[in-house]
C-alpha cells in the first residue's frame, strides 16, 4: 500500500521498511501493520489534537510529572509551543506506561521504538496467524467470560502493583490474541499514587469490564472487585497474586443522634459560660 505520511520519516530514519496495510483508524490514532527487516510489528501513529475525538482531560493529566520547568509553564498557559509539548507528554504517556508494564509483566504489546510521534510494538496475532480482532468482535460462551474476565482482573490488579490504572479499560480496548486478553490503548494511562481520581478511574475500569462479560455470565454483575482491589491496595496488602473473592463488605457506622446531640448542647453551654464571662469581666 502507498506509505502513509506518517509513517514516511520511520522509512526514511531506517525503522520501517514496508507499510504492509491499515489495521485500523481509531478516535485518537491510526494503526499499520509494517515490516521492520524480519520482522512484521505495528505502527501507531498519534493523530493531531485537532483531528481526534478523544480530547485530554485533567482527571488523567492530574499527578504526571513535566521535569522541564518552561514546558510545564508553556503547558499551564496553554501556549503553542505549550500545546505541542503537551501532546508529547500525551503520546509518551503510553510508551512510558507499555514499558513499566511489560517489565511488570502485564499482557501488553511489547513497544520497540519511538519515533516522530509513531509508536513502533508487537503485532498480536490469533491462533491463525492474523491480527489479533478486539473483545468486542468475539462471540462469547458464559464459561469464556468468565475466563477473560478473571484474567482481565488479574492484569488490572497487576498493573495497579506497578503503579498504573488503564483509566479507560473496555472491550474496546482489548485485544485476544491465541492466549487471550491483551491491553491495549494507554495514552491516558495515570499515576495510581499522584492522581486523587484513581479510585474512581480503577471503580471504572472494573465496572466496564462486568457490565461487558455480564452479558454472557449475569453473576459477574454482582462482584465487587473494584472495591476488593482497591482496600488491598491502600492497605499495602496488594501484590499481583492476591486472592480476590469479588466480594467487598461496605461497613457502616450506626449514627448515635443522642450523643450527637449531647455534644451540641455542651457546646452550647460552654459558648453561653463565656458570653456570661465577658459580660462580667466588662
Amino acid at each position: 500500500m502507498k506509505t502513509p505520511k506518517r509513517i514516511e520519516p520511520l522509512i526514511q530514519d531506517g525503522f520501517v521498511d514496508e507499510v504492509i496495510q491499515q489495521l485500523m483508524s481509531g478516535k485518537e490514532a491510526s494503526v499499520y501493520v509494517v515490516r521492520c527487516g524480519e520482522e512484521i510489528r505495528c505502527a501507531k501513529a498519534y493523530k493531531e489534537a485537532n483531528k481526534r475525538s478523544f480530547r485530554q482531560n485533567t482527571d488523567y493529566t492530574e499527578g504526571r510529572k513535566v521535569k522541564n520547568s518552561r514546558r510545564a509553564r508553556a503547558m499551564e498557559k496553554g501556549t503553542r509551543y505549550g500545546r505541542k509539548a503537551q501532546e508529547e507528554s500525551w503520546q509518551n504517556a503510553e510508551v512510558d506506561a507499555l514499558y513499566r508494564l511489560a517489565a511488570a509483566g502485564v499482557r501488553v504489546p511489547r513497544p520497540y521504538d519511538f519515533h516522530e510521534g509513531v509508536l513502533l510494538m508487537e503485532l498480536m496475532i490469533d491462533s491463525n496467524g492474523n491480527a489479533a480482532p478486539r473483545l468486542n468482535d468475539l462471540a462469547l460462551t458464559a464459561e469464556l467470560s468468565r475466563e477473560y474476565h478473571r484474567m482481565l482482573v488479574a492484569q488490572v490488579v497487576r498493573m495497579l502493583c506497578a503503579g498504573i490504572i488503564h483509566g479507560d479499560l473496555s472491550e474496546y480496548n482489548v485485544l485476544v490474541d491465541s492466549t487471550g486478553p491483551v491491553i491495549i490503548d494507554l495514552p491516558q494511562a495515570i499515576d495510581a499514587a499522584a492522581n486523587n481520581q484513581a479510585c474512581k478511574m480503577l471503580l471504572r475500569d472494573v465496572e466496564n469490564l462486568a457490565i461487558y462479560f455480564g452479558q454472557f455470565a449475569p453473576e459477574l454483575l454482582a462482584t465487587s472487585y473494584g472495591m476488593e482491589i482497591w482496600s488491598l491496595y491502600q492497605s499495602g496488602q496488594l501484590h499481583p497474586e492476591s486472592d480476590l473473592t469479588g466480594h467487598f463488605e461496605y461497613i457502616e457506622k450506626t449514627v448515635n443522634i443522642k450523643s450527637i446531640l449531647r455534644e451540641i448542647n455542651d457546646t452550647l453551654k460552654e459558648e453561653e459560660a463565656r458570653k456570661l464571662r465577658r459580660t462580667i469581666n466588662s
